[in-house]
């Protein structure tokens, strides 16, 4: 299984009322780094013709993120079969290794000329293997 890792850092646009991360950006943090993942793996070829969609996402949030801290986002493919996989995205405040949030994502794989859902190939799934 494959992890892939990205950094980054909390800006005044992440924070919420209290100061905190807000819930929502962390969402959208697992969102990016799914896509970060499948563009850093994929073809050309696999880009034109196919595309992911999210199907089902759960998130618990573990601890909370302030201004200027730094983000360490892992993510990895657990499954991959039929039409869909799931992904899990760990996120850790970098200099304490605190866990923050964990996200468990199922992606459905759709093919680019049909719009419809179609079978995760063996390239496809030995992507992220």
């Amino acid at each position: 299984m494959q992890t892939f890792e990205k950094t980054l850092t909390v800006t005044v646009d992440d924070l919420d009322e209290l100061e905190h991360v807000n819930n929502v950006q962390y969402v959208h943090w697992v969102m990016d780094i799914a896509k970060s993942h499948w563009l850093n793996n994929a073809t050309p070829a696999l880009l034109k013709n196919y595309f992911w969609v999210l199907v089902s996402h759960h998130i618990d949030y573990k601890s909370s993120a302030v201004l200027n801290d730094t983000i360490l986002l892992k993510s990895y493919v657990t499954q991959a079969e039929g039409v869909s996989s799931t992904r899990l995205v760990e996120m850790y405040h970098k200099q304490s290794n605190r866990l923050l949030v964990t996200s468990e994502t199922k992606w459905c794989l759709m093919d680019a000329k049909t719009k419809r859902p179609t079978r995760i190939t063996e390239e496809l799934a030995n992507l992220f293997n």
